[in-house]
């Protein structure tokens, strides 16, 4: 009997939330049936030791891009792609949450799901801004059911109040079609951003002139034709990426950095940064000089916030988790941009994450020789460590984090102005004169971001660690001085 029940029970379940009867369903429909499939998910998935705690995430199941990032009436909004019926991907839907301080969060309804209804099969990356009669509004990229997303796209919309919960589809879906280009086909046509210069409100989404090779990725630009931003005209190819490797341009965020514009890409690889000069009436991009936003091999599809006092804030897709855990992906912490004296590119964690610190362990200036000093972290495997090394005589020092399985470690190195965290590479020049390292170190369980002299950083997924660590540090071909250790455990960000 038992065995009975439990088989009705699974078979009604998947009748209300898997994706098997979504033929003609509203979105609405759709939303009700996600929403029941991630709160069914959700035991399961928060149980799992994996699974980082001061990273965004959903409740449950698959995560990728961040959406539509927005300061709205003293609340920090952020949308993301989210397949609500399994941790691989799939079908998406838009996850929602927010925060009054970036440091707490709350999770709240899945925002928006696809409208089977009216020929749409999901809902891909896009942005959030508010149009001339004061709504937010949801640009995105949306696919219809039976056609390839490299041939066929088409940017929709939906608006809402200012609670930023209830969205309704505006009714002249899509408002930007590919009948703009006119004999120009435009192939991995997706993910609109949108950003104003003086009185002009413009778009820009990726894609690439070539349908099966690489070296025509593109970042198109559109401008606003009317307040309610539901007119647009397409005001030809922004920029070119340069290398001929590059496949597409996705995921493009174009915005003003202080004096200068800065292009963010992912182009199917590494995210590729660009900061030059906008022409405004000719709608083109000079860049002068580029870099990669982040060395890790598993960080993608950032997506930017502007703050009224006029900070950056950017959030990456943090990828490369195991499947089968009930979850699957997060968000990487919250950066801050700005630019160095020198104009290079800097990142730091936005300031408000120093609210999740626990009680601080901390350890005084010494000598770091060519032997292992290890100090004792505090007692948890969510952690943010800060070191500050002058290297004086040395080449470079090693360090590492690690417990009683010594197979469980991030192991950090730094020689010849090449940092290495794990088997990731950066490189990271200093300054003529310059011996002093900087590091931020940021592990949440499964999640290790590092920032170094706020000039690199790298994110890695990692098996976690054990929950009683020691860092130790040696130094390499002289001596070096160890002139701050710093450690807090963190806390969860819900």
């Amino acid at each position: 009997m038992a065995a009975m029940r439990h088989t009705f029970q699974f078979t009604l379940f998947a009748i209300l939330v898997l994706p098997l009867c979504s033929f003609g369903e509203t979105a609405q429909e759709a939303l009700v049936r996600a929403s029941a499939a991630v709160e069914a998910a959700a035991p399961r998935a928060q149980a799992n030791p994996w699974r980082p705690v001061f990273h965004l995430t959903a409740p449950a199941q698959w995560v990728n891009d961040p959406n539509g990032p927005i300061f709205h009436k003293g609340v920090y909004h952020l949308f993301y792609q989210l397949t609500p019926y399994s941790d691989e991907s799939g079908i998406k839907y838009w996850g929602h949450v927010r925060s009054r301080d970036l440091a707490k969060w709350e999770h709240l309804p899945i925002a928006i799901a696809p409208s089977n209804d009216k020929g749409e099969e999901s809902i891909w990356s896009g942005c959030c801004t508010i149009n001339g009669q004061g709504q937010p509004m949801i640009f995105y990229t949306s696919i219809a059911p039976g056609k390839p997303a490299i041939s066929h796209a088409e940017q929709w919309a939906a608006t809402s109040d200012d609670d930023l919960i209830r969205w309704e589809k505006v009714p002249n879906n899509p408002v930007v079609s590919e009948a703009l280009h006119g004999g120009k086909k435009i192939y991995d046509w997706r993910d609109p951003f949108i950003f104003r210069e003086g009185r002009k409100i413009f778009m820009v989404l990726g894609g690439s002139l070539n349908e099966s090779k690489g070296g025509q990725a593109v970042v198109n630009i559109y401008e606003a034709e009317n307040g309610e931003l539901t007119k647009w005209k397409y005001r030809g190819v922004l920029f070119q990426l340069p290398d001929a490797e590059a496949r597409t341009a996705e995921c493009p965020n174009f915005f003003k950095l202080g004096d200068e514009w800065v292009l963010f890409v992912s182009p199917y690889g590494k995210v590729q940064y660009f900061v030059g000069e906008f022409d405004v009436e000719n709608c083109r991009f000079l860049p002068r000089t580029r870099g990669l936003l982040d060395y890790g091999p598993n960080f993608y599809a950032p997506n930017t916030m502007l703050v009224p006092d006029g900070r950056r804030l950017v959030w990456g897709w943090v990828n490369g988790f195991p499947s089968g855990r009930g979850w699957n992906g997060c968000l990487s912490l919250p950066r801050q941009l700005s630019f160095s004296p020198d104009g290079q590119l800097r990142q730091v964690p936005a300031p408000q994450l120093t609210k999740l610190r626990g009680e601080l362990m901390e350890y005084g200036d010494g000598r770091v020789g060519n032997s292992d000093q290890g100090f004792v972290l505090p007692a948890s495997n969510t952690l943010e460590v800060e070191v500050e090394i002058d290297l004086q005589s040395a080449n470079g020092v090693h360090m590492s984090i690690s417990g009683a399985s010594k197979e469980l470690s991030v192991k950090v190195d730094f020689k010849g102005l090449e940092l290495r965290v794990q088997d990731a590479k950066a490189p990271l020049p200093l300054a003529k004169g310059e011996r002093m390292l900087k590091l931020r170190i940021f592990i949440d369980r499964s999640v290790l971001e590092v920032f170094a002299n706020e000039a690199v950083c790298v994110t890695k997924t990692i098996p976690p660690l054990d929950t009683n660590s020691t860092f130790s540090v040696r130094a390499d071909g002289g001596t070096a001085r160890l002139k701050r250790l710093r450690a807090w455990p963190m806390k969860t960000i819900w």
